[in-house]
């Protein structure tokens, strides 16, 4: 899979920047204009360094795409699914659905997740210094990995997932949101799987992955995962282990 190797996710993204994206596709719009609502939506916001292929607000616009509109392929169903639980859900719930569907069009994101999850289980605080070394570790030396990673933690600092403390550069938890509907859980499972190199994994450590660090899943029966998706396969393996496998 292509995409597990690249950045991508390189700018600011505000969480009402992807739910007009995602409004403005299920009301039927082409890229025409969806391009034309996002430019219009985006002009007073991203105008400094803005103009042009290659600017912010171009960028910007790519993510904004490629999240809801034109999607990879494999990722069409989980896309349309997910703009049906967008409809029925309250607004404060879409970060539900957001944060899944940029993890799985964007791994990169995904991972910056589980490292910043990561250091919160571990300190219940986390440092941008300590993400910016654990990320050049994992992506190499480049400032493409940098920037990026600055521009991620300021998202979910803008999503309200990270807090700010006292200390310059150090983050706390913010708001965690349950969930509970099994239907839900399911296309969340499927969200991390498409943004993991295997397409199947022990169903406690996707459930309880760092990378929903925002989320706390509640913990329900195996087959009631597998029964809303006919794309996620449940398997026993031992006597109490359940592995979830993805249907590409």
């Amino acid at each position: 899979m292509l995409r597990l190797g690249q950045v991508g996710f390189s700018q600011r993204v505000r969480l009402e920047w992807l739910d007009k994206t995602a409004y403005l596709v299920m009301a039927g719009n082409d890229r025409a204009a969806v391009n034309a609502a996002l430019q219009a939506m985006l002009s007073d916001k991203l105008s400094v360094g803005g103009h042009g292929k290659g600017g912010s607000r171009d960028k910007t616009m790519v993510i904004l795409r490629k999240t809801w509109l034109t999607v990879p392929k494999e990722l069409v169903c989980l896309r349309d699914e997910g703009l049906q639980l967008l409809a029925r859900l309250p607004r404060e719930r879409h970060l539900v659905v957001h944060w899944g569907m940029v993890m799985a069009v964007y791994p990169f994101w995904a991972g910056i997740a589980a490292i910043v999850g990561r250091l919160l289980r571990l300190q219940g605080s986390v440092a941008a210094a300590h993400v910016q070394r654990r990320a050049r570790e994992q992506y190499g030396e480049r400032e493409t990995v940098s920037r990026a990673v600055r521009r991620i933690l300021r998202s979910f600092h803008d999503w309200g997932v990270l807090q700010e403390t006292g200390e310059k550069g150090v983050y706390a938890a913010g708001a965690v949101i349950a969930v509970e509907e099994p239907g839900l859980i399911a296309w969340l499972t499927e969200a991390a799987l498409h943004s993991r190199a295997t397409d199947s994994a022990l169903l406690k450590e996707v459930l309880g992955s760092p990378t929903l660090f925002p989320l706390r899943l509640a913990t329900i029966p195996a087959q009631s995962l597998g029964a809303p998706s006919p794309r996620l396969d449940i398997l026993r393996q031992g006597l109490d282990e359940d592995v979830v496998v993805l249907q590409r």
